[in-house]
C-alpha cells in the first residue's frame, strides 16, 4: 500500500525549531519524533527518546518505511573555545551523531537527509549581523568560523557529501540564522536580530521546500528576506523554490 504522505523522522524535535516545523507542517507530513529530552506531551505523533550519538540506541529507534531525515540535534549555546570533556561532549552530538544518522539513512535505504547546520560555519565573515565581506555571504565563501561549534557543523556538512558522493543520498544543509519563540520581542530588544532572523513562518517554508525539493546535495542559508541581511538567499530561491514571506520589517509593522 502506497502511503500518500511522507514519513520524516525528527531528530531533536523537542527544541525551538522543532515545534516550529510541527506546528506548520503537522497536516502535511506524518513525523516520528526524537530527542534526549523526555516525551512531549503536546503531541499526537509518536515521540522516541533516544540518544544520537549511540548508533545501536538510534538504529533501532528509525522505522524502515522513514523516506526523510532531519537532523536538529543541538547543546545549549557554547564559548567558541571549550576544554577537552566540553569538546568531547560537543563531538558526539555535533558529528558522531551525525556520522550515526547518515550511515543509518544509507543502511535503511532513506533517500534524504535534512541537516540543520549553523551560519556559525562562516561566522567570520559577520560581526553584529553585518556582512564583512563587500556582498551577502554565500555558500561558496570559505567557511572560516570563530569556534568550535561552526567547525564541527562544518564538519557534518561535509560528511553529509560524503554519503551523497558515495551513496548518491539527497543531502541539504541548512545554514540557519536566528530562531527565536518570541521573534518580535527578540527583533525589538536586538540589532543583530533585526538581520538575521529566520521568522517562524519563513521557517515552516524553508523545510518544506527543502522536504519536496529534488535537489542532490545543496547548502542554503535559513535567513529571512530582512533589509540588510548578511546572508545571501539567491541560491535557495533559485534551487529549492524558497521565498520569505514574513521579514523583520513585517514583524516591526505588526
Amino acid at each position: 500500500m502506497v502511503r500518500s504522505r511522507k514519513r520524516i523522522f525528527l531528530l531533536g524535535a523537542s527544541g525551538v525549531i522543532g515545534d516550529i516545523i510541527l506546528e506548520g507542517l503537522s497536516s502535511k507530513y506524518d513525523f516520528i519524533l526524537a530527542d534526549i529530552e523526555r516525551k512531549r506531551s503536546d503531541s499526537t505523533f509518536p515521540y522516541l527518546q533516544v540518544d544520537a550519538s549511540s548508533y545501536k540506541d538510534l538504529y533501532k529507534s528509525v522505522p524502515k518505511d522513514t523516506d526523510i531525515i532531519i537532523n536538529l540535534v543541538a547543546l545549549p549555546e557554547m564559548p567558541e573555545v571549550v576544554d577537552i570533556e566540553t569538546m568531547d561532549q560537543m563531538t558526539d552530538v555535533y558529528l558522531k551523531a551525525s556520522y550515526n544518522t547518515l550511515t543509518i539513512a544509507r543502511e535503511l535505504n532513506i533517500k534524504k537527509v535534512i541537516f540543520a547546520s549553523s551560519n556559525h560555519v562562516t561566522d567570520v565573515y559577520e560581526n553584529e549581523g553585518n556582512s564583512l565581506l563587500e556582498n551577502e555571504i554565500t555558500s561558496e565563501d570559505y567557511p572560516y568560523s570563530r569556534g568550535v561549534y561552526g567547525v564541527l557543523k562544518l564538519a557534518s556538512e561535509n560528511l553529509g557529501y560524503v554519503f551523497h558522493h558515495h551513496y548518491g543520498m539527497s543531502i541539504v544543509n541548512l545554514r540557519i540564522g536566528t530562531v527565536k519563540k518570541n521573534e518580535k520581542e527578540a527583533v525589538k530588544r536586538d540589532q543583530r536580530i533585526t538581520k538575521t532572523l529566520l521568522s517562524s513562518v519563513d521557517a515552516v517554508e524553508l523545510f518544506e521546500k527543502t522536504i519536496e525539493s529534488s535537489v542532490a546535495f545543496g547548502t542554503y542559508y535559513g535567513v529571512s528576506d530582512n533589509p540588510g541581511k548578511p546572508w545571501s538567499i539567491e541560491n535557495a530561491e533559485k534551487e529549492i523554490h524558497y521565498q520569505s514571506k514574513v521579514n523583520t520589517s513585517h514583524i516591526l509593522q505588526d
